[in-house]
C-alpha cells in the first residue's frame, strides 16, 4: 500500500526500533511507496511512512532492495556532499563514505553482509541516518 510521506520533524527525530518478522507488511508498504515516488526518490526509511522500525528500501542500480536492522560494519573514504530528502525541504550538507560494509537481515530474516560503493552506499547511509533520528 502506498503511504503518505511523513514530514513532521519531531517524529523523524525519533530513533527506530528493531524490526521483526511482524513488520514485513511495513516493508512492503515502504517498497510500494518508494516505487510510487521513483521519479523523485531513490531510497526510504520506515519512519518516512510513519513507522519507527529499522527498515530501509532503496534502488540499487535498478534493483529494489529492502534491509531490516542494517548496521555499518566498516566505512572508508569520507567525503562531503549535499543531499535532499522527500521528507525535508531543500538540500543540506552531509558527510558520507564512498564504501561501506553493511550487515542486515533480508526478508527471510537471514543475516547478510555486503559491501556497497558509490551512490548506492550514499543512499544507504542517508536512510540509515533516518533510522537513528538524524536529520541531515
Amino acid at each position: 500500500m502506498i503511504r503518505s510521506i511523513m514530514r513532521t520533524i519531531e517524529f523523524l527525530k525519533q530513533p527506530s526500533e528493531t524490526a521483526t518478522k511482524d513488520d514485513l507488511s511495513i516493508a512492503q508498504d515502504l517498497m510500494d511507496t518508494l516505487k510510487a515516488h521513483k521519479d523523485e526518490c531513490v531510497g526510504m526509511a520506515a519512519n518516512m511512512i510513519g513507522e519507527t522500525k529499522r527498515i530501509i528500501a532503496f534502488d540499487d542500480s535498478g534493483k529494489y532492495t529492502v534491509m531490516f536492522n542494517p548496521r555499518i560494519l566498516k566505512a572508508d573514504d569520507a567525503f562531503k556532499t549535499e543531499e535532499g530528502c522527500l521528507s525535508l525541504v531543500g538540500v543540506r550538507p552531509a558527510k558520507r563514505y564512498k564504501s561501506i560494509k553493511v550487515q542486515y537481515e533480508n526478508e527471510a530474516f537471514q543475516t547478510r553482509i555486503k559491501t556497497y560503493k558509490g551512490f548506492t552506499a550514499q543512499i544507504i547511509q542517508h536512510e540509515m541516518d533516518h533510522l537513528e533520528g538524524i536529520i541531515i
